[in-house]
């Protein structure tokens, strides 16, 4: 699934408001009836969180589908997609500490 579920973002959605994404990781339940999917914007300007969101839930009957089809799964998890905002924080946290290089050197 976490194979999968980027290519099919990539390659069959359509949808403007989802742009770049990096999907971060996914956890299933132990039933296998929810998968949360988390994933961070890879666009360089700051993107709009709840357009990509709205973006995301949206298609996520398409990608339960097409997953259905592609995986050998007995029962496909419900997607539940959920914003990690980690990657923007590391990015920050590295700017600030360029910038803190900058002021010693």
């Amino acid at each position: 699934m976490r194979d999968e579920l980027p290519r099919l973002l990539r390659d069959e959605v359509s949808d403007p408001r989802i742009g770049l994404l990096s999907l971060t990781r996914v956890e299933v339940t132990s039933d296998l009836s929810v998968a949360s999917v988390f994933w961070s914007p890879l666009d360089a300007k700051e993107p709009d969180v709840e357009r990509v969101g709205e973006g995301l839930r949206s298609a996520a009957g398409f990608l339960r589908k097409r997953l259905a089809k592609e995986l050998s799964l007995r029962h496909t998890p419900e997607l539940r997609f959920l914003h990690d905002p980690s990657l923007e924080l590391g990015a920050k946290t590295l700017s600030l500490l360029r910038e803190l290089e900058d002021d010693d050197g």
